[in-house]
């Protein structure tokens, strides 16, 4: 295989052409079901059924795994589809293509648009797509470790009065093994300032405040979960749900909804992702020279303004409240 080369064609086929055990992660976004019409015959999308279309994606997407590393990981975005109320575009195609949605190709007066209404669903019903994909992947042999919610807030604006309008998709994280690579440190993300002005309290000097259940009034501080199940002195080590010691950080794991605006593209192409969504895919994914794309320049330069932002955010360790370790002498 030739690395720094796009690879056309047929996306079953090709894959079958790589070595296995190749890849450190897969990002990949495949056509929704009924959407558009790509001109290509084949393609994925215009199955008949909601159930050909993931049998065909699950077939994709096991020549996938075969090319993963062992510890290599899918990330996977995937929206939902309805079963549709046969009307609108269906029946009046000249007065959908007013609209922008329906001036791309694909979108009206098409076979996209004149999918039979699928056996066992009703008109108007939400079809589950996503989690249908994700389940049938995981009895393939994925692991399904996480849905994160890709957040949009500029969304495609809809017209309908009897539901709210959709700005989501999902992002489904597999992993070909149990344990894989996850570079957690590399999308963590800031701390909130409610956070960071609570560790820089000077407990000592703190009145507290009442609670149910307590005694005392009670003061800032940090977790711990736990107690003498993990240690005789409890209130020498703070310990999270896991058992394991507490440090302040000034950063956090990212969160499983991630906020992204959708970008304009001008080029032939219908959905393209915008950097940001899938940069912390790249950055968890795949360790360093281990991708090869035109997306390493920016994905390196994102490694070093994640080490800059850290310095910048870092709150003062030498307040008399922190000890040199990272812990809190109050704690």
């Amino acid at each position: 295989m030739e690395m720094n080369r796009i690879y056309c064609g047929d996306c079953l086929e090709v894959l079958k052409t790589i070595p296995e055990n190749t890849f450190d992660c897969c990002v990949t976004s495949p056509p929704y079901f009924g959407l558009r019409d790509y001109g290509s015959n084949g393609q994925i999308g215009l199955e008949n059924s909601p159930e050909d279309y993931i049998g065909k994606l699950v077939s994709v997407f096991e020549e996938v795994r075969r090319t993963l590393k062992p510890d290599g990981t899918l990330w996977l975005n995937i929206g939902d589809s309805y079963a549709g109320s046969r009307k609108g575009a269906m029946v009046y195609p000249e007065n959908a293509k007013a609209y922008k949605q329906g001036s791309n190709r694909g979108s009206v007066d098409s076979p996209a648009c004149l999918l039979p209404l699928p056996q066992g669903y009703k008109p108007k019903d939400l079809i589950g797509i996503p989690w249908m994909l994700a389940f049938a992947l995981r009895s393939a042999g994925w692991y399904l470790r996480q849905d994160i919610i890709w957040e949009k807030p500029n969304p495609m604006p809809e017209s309908v009065r009897d539901r709210c309008t959709k700005c989501h998709e999902y992002i489904f994280l597999l992993s070909k093994s149990k344990r894989y690579f996850f570079d957690a440190e590399a999308i963590a993300e800031p701390v909130a300032d409610s956070t960071v002005s609570r560790m820089k309290q000077d407990i000592s000097k703190q009145a507290g405040s009442s609670w149910p259940g307590y005694d005392k009034p009670v003061k800032a501080k940090a977790p711990r979960y736990g107690g003498k199940k993990y240690t005789e002195n409890p209130d020498v080590f703070n310990r999270t749900k896991s058992g394991n010691a507490y440090e302040l950080r000034d950063r956090r794991n990212k969160r499983d909804v991630w906020r992204v605006t959708t970008r304009a593209f001008k080029g032939a192409h219908f959905a393209t992702f915008p950097e940001e969504l899938i940069s912390p895919c790249i950055l968890a994914g795949s360790r360093r020279g281990g991708v090869y794309s035109r997306s390493v320049h920016r994905i390196r330069n994102d490694r070093r303004r994640l080490q800059e932002e850290r310095q910048e955010l870092r709150w003062d360790r030498t307040e008399p409240r922190i000890r040199q370790d990272g812990r809190d002498e109050n704690f």
